[in-house]
């Protein structure tokens, strides 16, 4: 029987080398999210909440609402009628709000909004530290040509399959 990497640990504690697969992929990032929704849980946020939050709190003032939609619909690839939806309990969390500047269809970060990015993205820049901790440079650097290559190849069958 060959155990996998992501199974068992070698005798140091610590798993063995192994090849990328979509199993390795699915398991680190459900892995490093979950780390991550024991901070959102901290603030009654939930994933979706966080990078929809993210997308408006980043943007350098109003954003359109529908290119937040557009965004995170390419990023989690959910619909869009369901990143509405996470603007709108956003909307009523007080976290975000309708810009007012006279164009319709504008959405801000609160004040409140702000104040709850910064603290989820602090504290999970915390655990992301430690989760990182220890890997080489280089290593880190391939690793990030190679999930771009994997996203991008995904991306290209999915819009095939359109």
């Amino acid at each position: 029987m060959t155990v996998n990497s992501t199974t068992a640990p070698a005798a140091s504690g610590t798993p063995t080398a192994s090849s990328v697969s979509g199993r390795v992929i699915a398991l680190a990032h459900y892995a490093a999210r979950a780390a991550l929704e024991t901070v959102l849980a901290r603030y009654d946020l939930t994933f979706q909440q966080s990078v929809v939050l993210r997308v408006v709190a980043v943007a350098d003032g109003p954003v359109a609402r529908e290119a937040v939609v557009d965004q995170v619909v390419d990023s989690l690839k959910i619909g869009a009628a369901e990143v509405r939806g996470v603007l709108a309990e956003l909307a009523a969390a007080e976290l975000v709000a309708d810009a007012g500047d006279g164009e319709p269809g504008l959405v801000a970060v609160t004040d409140a909004g702000r104040e709850v990015h910064a603290r989820t993205t602090a504290e999970t820049g915390v655990v992301s530290a430690r989760i990182y901790a220890g890997i080489p440079a280089e290593d880190l650097a391939v690793a990030g040509r190679v999930l771009g290559l994997v996203t991008d190849r995904a991306n290209a069958e999915l819009a095939a399959a359109r």
